[in-house]
């Protein structure tokens, strides 16, 4: 069968920059080919600034309450963890695995010269940069370049439960996989246009050039899909997990942990948290989404003896305005919380003090903890990489993990 060099460039060029697939897929792979093989980071995005405030409530605060005549969460409604302290009421699954000792929360967690556009804040918690540099690889990107070189070829390390890779999974040489479900990754891998496209570059195996790359990354997505779909499949979860994106997409990655997939970083995101405008349905809305797929994930894996070896870490941008606007809603803000999950915290519950409104930076929480912190404590304690080369520069260590 002939084919156009043309068309095949194209689709293969397709191929090559919807999946970033590196060589890993190798006969003789280790079976611990990574440091902490076995072991799962689920980090869940919380896309266009999280009301932080909101979502861990500061119940005896005034100043809380006078800032948010329309919007406060009422302390009688609020579902209570300290004196101070409560979780929004949507949070119901969250405060039982908060009781249960899963749960470990971070207050005041942000970076110097915050900045409140959601294109930038989000680029310098994908990088790992600081505020005034422009980085154009990602924190677990180049821990994929750090970890995936030989004798470690990695299979799968990193997916990215999506329609494409963002910035925070990209290295200088590796790369995460984006894919919506196994089965849909490998369908599509095995269409009759890849099928075409690699009986018609079948020569060019060990060819160097351009479009010998390009064969080579496609034949790797091909392999990469059926690996995936098979581990998907190994031990599919049978758990009832929400019908949400964010509740499928928890669903898939516990089927990949269950499976004994290689993968080690889960990326996933929920969107629409951008409240300027009547907030309180609509974070009501989110959170309850997030609460749902969360408490089904956890008891999925607790079931079948995993939830020791996963821990999910869930950020946001950046937090929200301490005072209402005149919308109903919240503005860009600058801290936030962090929330952990997992079986194995060394410390749980709230971790340092809640934010304190009496001293703000016109309008905005200061943030004491910076969060290349909390990346360098879960590289080092976690991932089981040093954590200097990859975020540039050395931080304390936190103690939850």
């Amino acid at each position: 069968m002939l084919i156009k060099r043309r068309t095949f460039l194209k689709t293969a060029s397709l191929a090559a920059a919807s999946l970033w697939l590196p060589r890993f897929l190798h006969a003789h792979a280790r079976p611990d080919a990574l440091p902490n093989r076995g072991k799962a980071l689920v980090i869940v995005q919380l896309s266009g600034g999280n009301d932080g405030l909101n979502t861990v409530v500061p119940v005896r605060n005034d100043v809380y309450y006078r800032e948010r005549p329309r919007i406060a969460i009422k302390a009688t409604d609020a579902l209570r963890l300290t004196d101070e302290a409560a979780l929004h009421p949507a949070l119901v699954g969250l405060k039982h695995l908060y009781d249960s000792g899963d749960v470990a929360i971070l207050h005041n967690v942000g970076y110097p010269n915050p900045d409140r556009s959601h294109f930038r804040s989000m680029d310098i918690w994908h990088s790992a940069s600081p505020a005034h540099e422009y980085w154009h690889t990602g924190w677990i990107g180049r821990y994929l370049d750090a970890q995936c070189q030989p004798p470690n070829p990695c299979y799968a390390p990193a997916l990215e439960l999506g329609d494409a890779v963002g910035l925070v999974l990209k290295g200088q040489h590796r790369k995460g996989i984006a894919l919506h479900e196994p089965a849909e990754l490998r369908a599509a891998t095995r269409s009759a246009y890849f099928a075409e496209y690699a009986a018609a570059g079948a020569n060019l195996a060990h060819d160097d050039t351009p479009i010998g790359y390009l064969h080579k990354t496609m034949t790797d997505a091909i392999a990469s899909a059926e690996y995936i779909f098979e581990k998907s499949r190994a031990k599919p979860s049978t758990a009832n997990y929400p019908d949400t994106p964010i509740g499928r997409q928890l669903r898939t990655v516990a089927s990949l942990i269950l499976g004994d997939a290689d993968t080690v970083v889960y990326y996933l995101s929920l969107s629409s948290f951008d409240t300027h405008i009547n907030q309180p349905m609509q974070h009501q809305r989110l959170l309850g989404q997030l609460d749902a797929a969360l408490t089904a994930f956890a008891a999925d894996l607790k079931a079948q003896g995993r939830w020791s070896d996963t821990l999910v870490m869930t950020f946001s941008e950046f937090g929200r305005r301490v005072g209402q606007n005149a919308s109903g809603g919240t503005d860009h803000g600058t801290a936030n919380q962090m929330f952990f999950l997992g079986g194995a915290l060394r410390r749980q519950g709230l971790l340092n003090a809640l934010p304190n409104l009496n001293d703000l930076d016109q309008g905005d929480l200061k943030f004491d903890t910076d969060f290349r912190q909390v990346y360098a404590t879960v590289l080092e304690r976690w991932l089981k990489a040093r954590h200097q080369p990859i975020l540039g520069q050395a931080f304390s260590l936190l103690d939850f993990i």
